[in-house]
């Protein structure tokens, strides 16, 4: 392709970028009240429950309950194809709704299952137990530790003595009824990054210089690795503090008196959701996978590997996210269900992120990508999520509302309008585009980015979408 030719496609971008402005302009505003804080963990830290697991990519439960009260969403049932740690799922409930999701990874099905149990159904025999194991650290005295699973981006991770405690643990709790023993199981995958070398950065882990791996190149520091038993500890104190002392009274403002019903479906979104009943959902809160290549099934890969997930397995979870890393190879849709026969005709309708993988098409042929897989991710990523929102406006009521929390991206210099393509894909399959909210505050590139295309602020935006 010809510098003219190059620069034509660039221009044709940019005219269908602000097309899309001008069409959405009237739904577009900046919210004050969906501050970085409440759009993120952050709000969750200090919440019962929810501050157990750090997780990094959660949206908060107080903007749960902003958005089904700010939109004055019917009592009925509350879904979120893309579960994480169940977010959407415990706020809902608290708030009265019955609440449904879906989750892929292993760790998130693990949160949500034992965070229902403690929450809703655990004995008060099982919470002595937690206390037993706080105070008097029984896995001491175990002579037989377990050898621990390890996946090829885990070894070394953890220093040598703690390896050992962690095979004590996982021994030691074999011992215990099965609902106790998962919750014990449960908080020790709490804490395991902060006894690892590791750190959680974006789409890897990051390695403290301790860890001996970089060949003395690596300077990371990642701060205090914690003791075992005094992180496992401290968490269990936790998990028994909240527990006996929800402070429900504290997480919002209005609550029901009951909780709603939650319940979880395990598997792709692909797979399950063909499988939901029309017309059924009041409302779906949810935030996808960002298109930003953060692979989440190595960034919990010390969770995985201590749930027993192998080599193979943790490929194929790669492969059964909706498309995100440039290691995702192309799906079809038609394998998970013919629902999807519709599918490529929306898409082939939305010419500006057609247009987008032209460009990024020709940019890999010319070698000025840093990654070949980044056409097929983008590619994959809104194909794959105009099935995603076409089932979601088939599972919803008629005036159900759709929340979707995501950021813009930019690759190869071209900003891309993610909240914009979403929702004309949505339009076109029929949802009617009720807001378009940004946060006040912009997020900015990657640092490679900048440095070669400079700086270009990015919208995060919930999106609101009806069906009518």
């Amino acid at each position: 392709m010809s510098l003219l030719t190059n620069n034509n496609v660039i221009e044709d971008i940019r005219t269908l970028g602000r097309e899309l402005e001008q069409q959405f302009e009237s739904v577009q505003r900046v919210e004050p009240a969906l501050t970085r804080k409440i759009v993120s963990f952050q709000d969750n830290k200090s919440k019962p429950f929810y501050r157990w697991y750090k997780y990094k990519e959660a949206f908060s439960a107080s903007l749960v309950h902003y958005l089904l009260e700010h939109y004055q969403v019917p009592h009925g049932t509350v879904f979120d194809p893309f579960a994480g740690i169940g977010t959407t799922l415990f706020a809902s409930a608290c708030l009265g709704y019955n609440a449904e999701g879906i989750e892929l990874l292993p760790v998130g099905q693990v949160i949500i299952q034992n965070r229902a149990y403690a929450e809703f159904k655990i004995s008060p025999k099982d919470i002595q137990t937690l206390e037993k194991w706080q105070k008097t650290r029984p896995w001491n005295q175990n002579k037989c530790p377990k050898n621990i699973n390890q996946l090829r981006i885990t070894q070394g991770a953890y220093p040598i003595e703690t390896e050992v405690k962690i095979g004590k643990y996982l021994s030691e709790l074999e011992k215990e009824n099965l609902p106790v023993a998962d919750l014990l199981f449960f908080a020790m995958l709490c804490v395991l990054e902060i006894v690892s070398y590791t750190r959680k950065d974006g789409q890897y882990l990051r390695w403290d210089y301790r860890s001996g791996r970089g060949n003395g190149q690596n300077k990371f520091n990642k701060g205090k690795i914690w003791d075992f038993d005094k992180a496992v500890c401290e968490k269990l104190g936790q998990i028994i503090c909240d527990i006996k002392h929800p402070g429900r009274g504290d997480l919002f403002a209005t609550q029901s008196d009951e909780y709603g019903n939650v319940r979880l479906h395990k598997g792709s979104c692909l797979d399950v959701l063909p499988a939901l009943e029309d017309n059924y959902y009041q409302a779906i809160i949810t935030s996808p996978p960002y298109c930003n290549r953060y692979d989440y099934t190595r960034t919990y890969a010390l969770e995985h590997a201590l749930l027993g997930i192998g080599e193979e397995e943790l490929i194929n979870l790669r492969q059964a996210m909706v498309s995100c890393t440039v290691e995702n190879r192309v799906k079809q849709l038609g394998d998970y269900s013919n629902s999807y026969d519709r599918i490529s005709e929306i898409f082939q309708k939305q010419n500006l992120i057609n247009t987008i993988i032209e460009y990024l098409e020709q940019q890999k042929k010319d070698k000025k990508l840093n990654n070949n897989g980044i056409p097929r991710m983008v590619k994959g990523y809104f194909y794959e999520m105009t099935a995603v929102i076409s089932e979601c406006f088939r599972i919803l009521k008629r005036d159900g509302l759709l929340f979707m929390v995501n950021d813009n991206v930019r690759y190869a210099g071209i900003s891309i309008p993610v909240d914009l393509i979403l929702s004309k894909i949505a339009q076109d399959i029929g949802f009617e585009i009720t807001n378009i909210l940004t946060l006040p505050q912009t997020k900015g590139n990657s640092s490679q980015q900048m440095g070669e295309h400079g700086k270009d602020a990015l919208r995060k935006c919930v999106y609101v979408w009806r069906k009518p």
